[in-house]
């Protein structure tokens, strides 16, 4: 970029960070709308509900936007028929990809998916196609800071019910069955833990490693899926070598 002016950059980098925050709103009021319409406008009494807002409010996103969102998934703005759909695929190398997805129209998205998969080398298939080779669980990531007790925390996750406890360099992944998820979450919150993340997700049962040339491909390909209006969320059991 050189020669160019700094403000011409700063313009540019704050127009790119504006779009990447309408994707971001635009997928956490779909979320939002969908979760309402599973288990109502309560966030009191729809923890799902009450989690996306949590992360929306994280997320700096307005309230107003939220309330909009809640009004749409109950009805009372006459909402989109949102719904959420699961697409499977391969990316190059026959690397695995599961996506979850908010859409008002499944064909229209099936189409853009395809589209994107055959540019970088994948193809998008059949319902079931790779899906076992994921497993559906909760995830809850707690960051390493100064003071922490990390046998402590290990301690109270074992407790609580999780399946796994791994010790990371700069944190602690806890692996939950969806079932214990919601308690093991609140049995570490009500002990003064602060956890970092915590989601349902789906893990690899086993990751792949590709070659330079199909890794360069399968970056491209998972960048261009995030990048999706409709895509919510991107697993593959790709590992990355970095």
């Amino acid at each position: 970029m050189s020669g160019h002016s700094k403000w011409a950059n700063i313009k540019h980098k704050k127009a790119k960070m504006d779009a990447q925050k309408g994707k971001l709103y635009t997928k956490l009021s779909k979320m939002i709308i969908v979760a309402v319409r599973e288990g109502g406008p309560d966030p009191n009494a729809n923890s799902k509900l009450r989690d996306i807002i949590e992360k929306a409010r994280e997320a700096n996103m307005p309230n107003e936007n939220i309330m909009r969102a809640i009004k749409r998934g109950s009805g009372e703005l006459g909402g989109a028929n949102m719904e959420e759909v699961l697409y499977e695929g391969y990316g190059p190398g026959g690397a695995a990809v599961l996506l979850e997805v908010m859409t008002d129209n499944r064909n229209r998205t099936a189409g853009e998916l395809r589209h994107i998969f055959d540019k970088y080398g994948g193809n998008l298939g059949e319902a079931g196609c790779v899906a076992w080779m994921f497993e559906k669980k909760g995830l809850i990531i707690i960051e390493k800071s100064d003071g922490i007790d990390v046998d402590g925390v290990m301690m109270l996750a074992i407790e609580a019910g999780a399946d796994d406890v791994e010790e990371q360099d700069d944190s602690i992944e806890i692996t939950t069955s969806t079932e214990r998820f919601e308690d093991v979450r609140k049995f570490l919150q009500e002990k003064g833990v602060k956890l970092s993340s915590a989601e349902i997700t789906y893990l690899p049962k086993t990751t792949l490693s590709l070659s330079e040339k199909d890794s360069e491909m399968m970056e491209k390909l998972l960048e261009a899926l995030e990048d999706h209006d409709d895509v919510q969320n991107v697993y593959t059991n790709y590992e990355s070598a970095e």
